[in-house]
């Protein structure tokens, strides 16, 4: 029975449960012993830790500090705290009051700073004993879940505040409730008070960097107009700028401070993009025009009044990513040149829209953080400053916080950033308790940075986050005002504490790779992205060297080639993804705007002919620089001009299209492939080739009548010339052979005479041949010679052969 007890459903014996009951109380018994030999403080935390879940103890109430007035007060202000305390407990707590607690003496490190901040539950013996008296404020009852408001002001003489330093203020809860009806400390927060009443004598130079950096906002997309519209991807710049927005709230609090703007050239070109006309993209390929020109206007304008006299940094355009660059992209050919690009437009961009001179000698990794990779790839572009972090570069041999500048070898110094100062600000700010203790600690450790060397004068830099939230960013500018009114620091330039001379014992030696934080490098661009990033790049040079104009492609293009590389990628892989394949694919779209127009099978009826193919070039500006070659896959049986292609140069206007035609010589019958191709000046390929058939379909009888016509007339001369040369050769060897007696008249005896007889020659042409005008030989005329064609004409005219009349006389 008491087995079956056991099941589910079924209730436990009287004997079993005392039995359980029994166990139960020895198996606590030894931890109850200890608690027993524990003060009552480590007692309280020990059961804190044994449960931290639950809200018992120190930790039933929670005390939200959201106000601290002044924050770093004087011999004659009056401190004021106020909050909300919370009953997270099952029981309502009664005849509870609020009261503070100082510390008896001050915090004596940073560290013990940092520990205090982290502290939970009460502890008697370093959280001091409560002021009292009229310095509390009292609730006749907190109900569980309720939360009430306090406020408690007292002089700050009051306190009883000793020699300069930090002291711990806490503000605690003390109550009764039903189970222990006694008062006890149920709840308490602690904070800090920076009290340095009279001032430092030596202060320490403090850098504030303040970020304006975004998001990418704009695509590398144009409308096809003469104004080249910009499209941006959403309107979610609008909404930054607006009033309330982060980057507005940005501008309008950092105004009023004395910091270094670190400012993306990239923001500011998306701005000043906005100010005129404008589109975004939607979904699917919808296109609606902004409407934000005025904001954008305002915002440009309240910034360029802000920054004059003030020290401005710009990073390279779209703040690249210099660890994923070092790390992944610097083996893929051509992508530390997108840095180089990045970094000469950064100034001019500045210049632009500000018209400040902007320094650009400074490099910003992520997170401060470096390695040997990442510094030379930071440096290749002619920056010789690094801004690193504490946390990366670190000092564990120093007992103090040294002088940010430091040089790290090849003429490039380090501006190592204060890692516990620059991270304060990264959680939520949105609770005004949360705001709060974040200024107090920033306020706390500035004071004991100076307080760790009073007499040596030191330079420290603040880098926050890239991009603090808008109440980050208020959080923020409350730090600094306050601590620009403090008395241990002074304000100081990014460019002045470069230049600050280097504490000796400070390291200098940069980190190796393998020390590279792991959570930064799993955020990396991947290596496949910088291949993707110099395809793209390779396009838009092929494309580049036809346009009339090629800045109105480069210019976007090379700015949206800089965005695919941002940091501001990190965490967004799929949303990087995303962009670089829209940059890709609409240069595809751009250069098939150029293109041969596809031809159907040509007919070819005859020996030759011209065949026309079509250029087509749908852009907003002329083409030039391209050839366009026809070639034949069957020169045997077609060509092209006078071998297997011909080549012809192209321009063609905008919005117009041009047809080039090219002379073919068919030598059959039969199909015969060509194929049509774009060349580049550079015999680069241009897009893709058209390949068509010509069909020789017949050789007319008309052109085969010629032919056989002009083959006749070739073969007759050729024979007229041999019979020719034969007849005259025989006639010559005939005159050769006749030298008989005088009177003979030297005719061969074979013959040679016609059948007339009257002693002329047949030549066979028509003519006659003799050896003088009238018939005679050579040898009746006494000639020695036969007269050859070379030989000159005779000055006299020819004797006449004709008998003499009466009385004249005749030579002979």
């Amino acid at each position: 029975m008491a087995e079956a007890a056991d099941f589910q459903g079924m209730s436990p014996s009287p004997a079993r449960r005392w039995l359980r009951r029994t166990g139960a109380l020895l198996a606590g018994a030894p931890l109850l012993a200890g608690l027993l030999q524990l003060p009552a403080g480590q007692a309280a935390q020990a059961a804190e830790k044994s449960s931290p879940a639950q809200a018992t103890g120190s930790r039933t109430v929670s005390v939200s500090v959201d106000s601290l007035t002044p924050s770093t007060p004087t011999d004659h202000d009056t401190l004021t705290v106020s909050g909300t305390v919370t009953n997270n407990g099952k029981q309502s707590v009664t005849d509870a009051h609020v009261g503070l607690r100082v510390a008896p003496t001050p915090l004596y490190s940073r560290a013990a700073i940092a520990d205090a901040a982290d502290r939970t539950g009460y502890r008697p013996g370093t959280d001091g004993s409560e002021l009292g008296g009229k310095y509390v404020t009292e609730f006749d009852k907190l109900a569980p879940g309720v939360s009430q408001p306090f406020s408690i002001s007292v002089p700050v003489e009051d306190l009883d505040l000793g020699s300069d330093g930090v002291y711990q203020l806490g503000v605690s809860l003390s109550g009764e409730t039903a189970s222990q009806p006694y008062e006890q400390v149920l709840g308490i927060q602690r904070t800090f008070l920076p009290w340095q009443p009279d001032g430092a004598s030596t202060k320490t130079r403090t850098t504030f960097l303040w970020p304006l950096i975004s998001g990418v906002h704009m695509t590398a997309e144009t409308l096809p107009n003469q104004q080249q519209t910009p499209v941006f991807q959403n309107d979610d710049l609008a909404r930054e700028l607006a009033p309330g927005g982060r980057l507005s709230q940005l501008l309008s609090l950092g105004k009023d401070l004395d910091v270094t703007w670190v400012i993306d050239p990239d923001l500011l070109a998306s701005v000043d993009a906005m100010t005129g006309s404008y589109s975004i993209k939607g979904e699917g390929d919808k296109v609606t025009a902004g409407k934000n020109q005025n904001i954008a206007k305002q915002w440009l304008s309240e910034l360029e009044k802000a920054v004059q006299d003030k020290e401005v940094v710009a990073l390279p355009f779209a703040d690249p990513d210099l660890a994923s660059l070092a790390h992944n992209g610097r083996n893929v050919t051509g992508s530390l040149s997108h840095l180089k690009d990045a970094t000469d437009v950064a100034s001019s961009t500045v210049e632009t829209v500000l018209h400040v001179k902007a320094d650009t000698d400074f490099a910003w990794p992520v997170d401060g953080a470096i390695d040997p990779s990442i510094v030379k790839v930071a440096t290749s572009a002619g920056a010789d400053k690094v801004i690193a972090r504490s946390d990366s570069l670190q000092d564990d041999q120093l007992s103090y916080t040294p002088t940010a500048a430091r040089p790290i070898g090849g003429g490039t110094t380090a501006v190592v950033a204060d890692a516990g100062l620059s991270t304060l600000f990264r959680g939520d700010m949105t609770s005004a308790a949360d705001s709060t203790l974040a200024v107090q600690k920033f306020l706390a450790q500035s004071l004991m940075i100076n307080l760790q060397k009073p007499d040596r004068a030191r330079s420290i830099v603040i880098a926050p986050q890239r991009m603090p939230s808008a109440d980050q960013a208020q959080s923020m500018a409350q730090a600094v005002r306050t601590l620009q009114g403090g008395g241990w620091s002074l304000p100081s330039d990014l460019s002045d504490a470069a230049k600050a001379k280097p504490d000796p014992g400070a390291t200098t030696k940069v980190p190796s790779v393998s020390r590279y934080p792991s959570s930064l490098r799993r955020a990396e661009l991947p290596q496949s992205a910088f291949q993707q990033i110099e395809e793209t790049q390779d396009k838009l040079d092929s494309f580049q060297v036809i346009l009339s104009d090629p800045s109105r492609v480069v210019t976007p293009f090379g700015r949206a080639i800089d965005r695919s590389v941002s940091t501001q990628w990190r965490g967004h892989a799929t949303k990087a993804s995303t962009f670089r394949q829209g940059v890709s694919s609409y240069l595809e779209q751009l250069t098939s705007q150029v293109r041969l127009i596809q031809k159907s099978e040509t007919k070819l009826s005859g020996r030759s002919a011209t065949i026309p193919v079509t250029v087509q070039n749908n852009l907003m500006q002329g083409v030039d620089h391209l050839v366009l070659r026809l070639t034949s896959q069957q020169p045997t049986r077609l060509k092209v001009g006078n071998g297997p292609y011909y080549e012809q140069p192209i321009t063609v206007s905008g919005g117009h299209s041009q047809s080039v035609k090219f002379t073919t010589t068919a030598n059959a019958n039969g199909r015969a492939a060509v194929v049509a191709q774009l060349f580049t000046e550079d015999g680069r390929a241009y897009g893709p080739a058209v390949t068509f058939d010509v069909n020789v379909t017949e050789i007319t009888p008309t052109v085969m009548l010629v032919i056989a016509g002009g083959v006749l007339l070739l073969v007759l001369a050729g024979f007229r010339m041999y019979t020719q040369r034969k007849r005259l050769a025989a006639q010559r060897a005939e005159e050769e052979q006749t030298d008989g007696p005088e009177g003979t008249d030297g005719a061969s005896e074979e013959g040679g005479l016609n059948e007339a007889g009257d002693g002329t020659v047949d030549t066979g042409d028509g003519e006659t041949s003799a050896g003088t005008p009238g018939g005679e030989s050579d040898a009746e005329t006494g000639a020695d010679d036969r007269k050859q064609p070379s030989d000159p004409t005779p000055d006299t005219a020819t004797e006449s052969a004709d008998p003499s009349g009466a009385g004249e006389r005749v030579d002979r």
